[in-house]
């Protein structure tokens, strides 16, 4: 087992074909290249920007800092959203979504004091959902959204990928004074 660090770097054009193979390698649908190819055109526009764990030139997990919340509450409050956090499953528990989560943590902070996510609300998103209560994020007192909007009492969803519980963690330590 690897005990070094991952290096940890920015999204670059070479990348988009590497991860969609790494992820379609272990059946994961959804990667395309078309997709990343879109968060490079969005990291270049500000947007977006791509944090990319490897080691030795092999790609092991990304993550995306969003400046621009889709989640109004987010957006409105001016909390940049870490989002599309993915860890291949062959580098998990080693460190590497760690090292992207306080990559991603690290450069929000430069901007504000505030970072969001959302945690899907079924058992594959257990792991993560604990990785994030470690870390300190908080439920944003919303409850539920589905589809980046907020869940009203009585209306049904689908659990799914959309549905989620918005979390947010203070990156500044409040003074105690």
């Amino acid at each position: 087992m690897r005990t070094e660090a991952p290096h940890i770097r920015e999204l670059t054009p070479r990348d988009p074909h590497r991860l969609a193979a790494a992820f379609a390698a272990v059946g994961w649908p959804g990667k395309s290249v078309a997709q990343y190819q879109r968060y490079l055109a969005e990291q270049r526009s500000g947007h977006r920007l791509v944090f990319l764990a490897e080691w030795e030139d092999q790609p092991l997990g990304y993550v995306c800092v969003l400046w621009h919340s889709d989640y109004a509450p987010f957006r409105n409050e001016g909390i940049p959203e870490i989002v599309d956090f993915n860890v291949l499953p062959a580098y998990r528990r080693r460190g590497v979504g760690t090292a992207l989560m306080d990559a991603a943590e690290q450069t929000i902070a430069q901007r504000c004091d505030r970072a969001g996510l959302g945690c899907g609300l079924y058992a594959d998103y257990g792991p993560a959902l604990r990785l994030y209560l470690r870390r300190g994020y908080l439920p944003d007192g919303r409850g539920i959204s589905y589809d980046r909007r907020t869940v009203e009492p009585g209306q049904s969803v689908r659990i799914d990928d959309s549905a989620a519980l918005m979390l947010i963690k203070r990156l500044h330590p409040t003074p105690a004074w």
